[in-house]
């Protein structure tokens, strides 16, 4: 399973000395018992460090270039329990290259009327700090999330929860590494886009193989290492043997082992996350990649097909922020139009991703118009139902954009027998004619990338901390 580092992120707590040595340490005890407590939840999926409480303009910047520096600090999370005045914050907010958030919270819940003094007032002055803090953040430009809202809430932490795997996705952008096997598709123009600009931009490095490249990893694998991934399909999922005898079929679902292994091998290593492949440039291969390819996607590498290395990269990426759940690569097939029931069906040649599975694939044995190949093998399967977005990228010659579409994917309720592919099927907001011509003139792509699990605030998230222009239609 291709996975990540441990990260964390740094909980930073904002005061001053004005009021004494005394409240600082009920300010400290205070954050000690709300850090603990959010760890202690359950509801996020990284911890997070107390720091010394940020008093003087030195303290706060040593932690940021500490942060910086650090790999495994994948953010900040800053809270203003009492008023820190903001110029203490300039040179550290400035120096800081990973993602900040602001929780705008306090301590306490409700104001205790009943005691409430100036020393309470003095000691809990998160709302006057707050908008200190936030006017130097605004400022800088620093593109900050704030999330608001008492921090024991349930909201409250799932907001910090959607953030940092966001953040977390940010930092391992810089580290995405896509293989093209194979150029673009010819003749296709969604597909292209500077790859240098990317580069700057998200952090994601694009090299180039030719199929030659890949086939000496391919060939190279053994044949009782064939025989042992052929025999964990046979313990995940259904054989459908159709029309082919026993061995004929078998054969060519262990030439998709073959290729499973050998892009494994290829990928790690050149510590590749993403890759593409294109059906017009197969030199040397028996088979187009369909059940190996949808076999890496499950594994968490993100892939698009016909070269289209920038849908790869931002698979790659939703799949880090959605912990590899109910994320893959999608593309627009067939609209179906009867009135009160429109849709879209999404599929592809063979590389649908079973994270979005919701039966137990089977492994079809199929011809494939397209590649010039013998008959490749692919899992089969319906997609799951939920809410998620559709995202896709596209270089406009000046700058990057990314669509954005919020949809309603459902189960098929018919079979389709003679469909040799995995389907998945979803309704696009606000609704079929508005927002399907919203996308087309907005410049959507056919390749997209869809998730169950991650929501529109998510993808604008990342978005803002990388400069993106964002088009949403929901």
């Amino acid at each position: 399973m291709l996975t990540i580092g441990k990260k964390e992120f740094w909980f930073v707590v904002g005061s001053q000395h004005l009021y004494g040595e005394e409240a600082l340490q009920e300010v400290k005890s205070h954050a000690e018992k709300m850090v603990a407590a959010l760890n202690d939840s359950g509801k996020l999926p990284y911890p997070i460090v107390l720091q010394e409480l940020a008093v003087t303009p030195d303290v706060i910047t040593k932690i940021m270039k500490e942060v910086n520096y650090r790999d495994e600090v994948a953010g900040v999370i800053t809270w203003m329990h009492t008023f820190s005045p903001a110029k203490m914050w300039i040179r550290g907010t400035k120096l800081l290259q990973k993602p900040l958030l602001h929780l705008a919270t306090q301590y306490n819940e409700s104001i205790p009327w009943s005691t409430i003094d100036m020393d309470f007032m003095n000691l809990n002055q998160s709302a006057h700090g707050d908008r200190e803090y936030g006017f130097i953040n605004a400022r800088l430009q620093k593109q900050n999330k704030i999330v608001v809202g008492y921090w024991q809430r349930a909201e409250v932490q799932k907001q910090i929860a959607e953030w940092m795997d966001v953040a977390v996705a940010y930092n391992e952008s810089f580290g995405i590494k896509v293989a093209r096997f194979g150029d673009n598709m010819r003749n296709v123009a969604v597909t292209e886009g500077d790859k240098v600009e990317a580069q700057i931009q998200f952090g994601w490095t694009v090299d180039y193989f030719g199929i030659g490249d890949l086939v000496q990893y391919v060939d190279a694998v053994k044949e009782d290492e064939i025989e042992a991934v052929f025999n964990e399909y046979k313990e995940l999922y259904d054989f459908d043997y159709g029309d082919y005898d026993h061995q004929t079929w078998e054969d060519h679902v262990k030439v998709q082992a073959r290729q499973e292994i050998g892009l494994r091998r290829f990928l790690e290593a050149g510590n590749y996350t993403a890759f593409s492949t294109n059906f017009e440039d197969l030199y040397g291969m028996q088979q187009l990649p369909g059940l190996a390819v949808q076999r890496l996607m499950a594994e968490g590498y993100g892939f698009a097909g016909e070269g289209d290395w920038k849908t790869a990269a931002i698979d790659r990426l939703l799949k880090i922020m959605a912990h590899n759940q109910n994320t893959g690569f999608m593309e627009d097939y067939t609209y179906e139009l009867a009135a009160g029931h429109e849709a879209i069906l999404q599929s592809h040649m063979m590389e649908v991703d079973p994270t979005l599975a919701v039966n137990k694939p089977k492994i079809v044995v199929s011809p494939l118009s397209m590649g010039d190949r013998e008959d490749p093998a692919r899992l089969v399967f319906d997609g799951k139902a939920g809410d998620g977005v559709v995202v896709s990228m596209a270089d406009f010659g000046t700058h990057y954009k990314l669509l954005v579409n919020e949809v309603a994917a459902f189960e098929p309720t018919e079979a389709a027998p003679n469909l040799p592919v995995a389907r998945v099927l979803w309704e696009v907001k606000p609704n079929f004619q508005d927002g399907v011509q919203a996308w087309i003139e907005a410049g959507g792509g056919h390749h997209t990338v869809v998730s169950l699990s991650l929501t529109t605030d998510q993808v604008l998230t990342w978005a803002k901390l990388v400069g993106l222009e964002v088009t949403v239609i929901k």
